[in-house]
């Protein structure tokens, strides 16, 4: 993974992914959605039928997470350096690959000032070193317009050559991917997409510290990820074999959206899940329920006629790095 910048911390946050988006129809049901998350990969497997009389073909679209820089200690997990499939996404219908365009958008303030950093070339993506260089090299009277439109800030920091001034991208940039396609009447389709996750990430846990239940990150932390009391073992199972006051286990988190994009015709008719924690020491929680151990390292739920009413999120406890 690449982080935001070369000042990066040791914690790396996550970017929310979800699944694809359809124009809104009252014709197209979603039979099964199968769900695979794990760190390396996020994977769903599709298949929708169209109960009209007559073929229907609308936009499917597959958002990327936004990527916006607030400061020079952000540091955002971005799994590639491709500078519009940020994710490596790739799309199959039945079986064949889909050719899908993308649209990308620099925001600030409200406003679309894509053409304006097309034309300075400026790339877009706003986590990427050779943004930061593109911006640096430009005249510095250039610099006042770019502020002023909420486009960039001034930093000073040191990278080795004494304090210098440099201008860094405060703007959002919208990636999505879009294809047309075709449901044909009264018949099943097959859509599958994969993509790597952003993973967020710090080189230790504050869980299993002293008093840690009674500080308020702890009820976020249970509210997203449904610590149970055998998730809390393990973490203090690991402090008691270290003999140390600190869980030797660093963090790794994904988010993922299930509720956005249900604009298909009623709930999703089978729907399963599977959580892969991608080693069996290590020790994983998220919210679900009649979640079951199918292997070592995964987990398993299944609905049928499932609404999805909260997005998903997983935590992942993994065994520190030793120096």
């Amino acid at each position: 993974m690449i982080g935001a910048t070369a000042r990066a911390n040791d914690t790396t946050a996550e970017l929310a992914t979800g699944g694809l988006v359809l124009t809104k129809t009252a014709d197209i049901e979603m039979r099964s959605e199968d769900l695979f998350i794990s760190t390396d990969e996020i994977r769903v497997t599709y298949v929708f039928y169209n109960k009209a009389a007559q073929d229907k073909t609308v936009t499917v679209a597959f958002p990327m997470p936004d990527i916006t820089l607030s400061g020079p200690d952000d540091n955002i997990s971005v799994p590639t350096e491709n500078p519009e499939n940020i994710l490596d996404f790739s799309t199959k219908v039945d079986g064949q690959p889909v050719e899908s365009r993308v649209e990308q958008k620099a925001i600030a303030r409200g406003v679309d000032r894509t053409a304006l950093l097309r034309k300075l070339g400026i790339p877009l993506p706003p986590q990427l070193q050779a943004t930061d260089k593109a911006l640096d090299a430009l005249p510095q009277s250039q610099w006042g317009e770019l502020i002023k439109l909420g486009l960039a800030a001034t930093e000073e920091y040191d990278q080795g050559e004494g304090m210098k001034k440099h201008l860094e991208p405060r703007w959002t940039l919208k990636t999505t991917y879009f294809w047309e396609q075709t449901f044909p009447a009264r018949k099943e389709i097959t859509i599958e997409h994969r993509y790597k996750p952003s993973v967020g990430a710090s080189v230790g846990t504050s869980l299993g510290m002293k008093d840690a239940d009674k500080q308020p990150w702890f009820k976020d932390y249970m509210r997203k990820y449904c610590m149970d009391r055998a998730f809390l073992d393990n973490i203090e199972n690991a402090k008691a074999a270290a003999k140390s006051d600190f869980a030797p286990l660093q963090e790794q988190r994904i988010s993922y959206i299930l509720k956005s994009g249900a604009n298909w015709a009623g709930p999703i008719k089978s729907f399963r899940l599977v959580v892969d924690k991608g080693d069996p020491s290590n020790i994983v929680s998220f919210c679900g329920e009649g979640v079951n151990k199918i292997m070592p390292t995964q987990f398993e739920m299944k609905k049928t006629d499932f609404v999805p009413k909260a997005d998903l999120y997983v935590l992942i406890l993994t065994k520190q790095a030793q120096p």
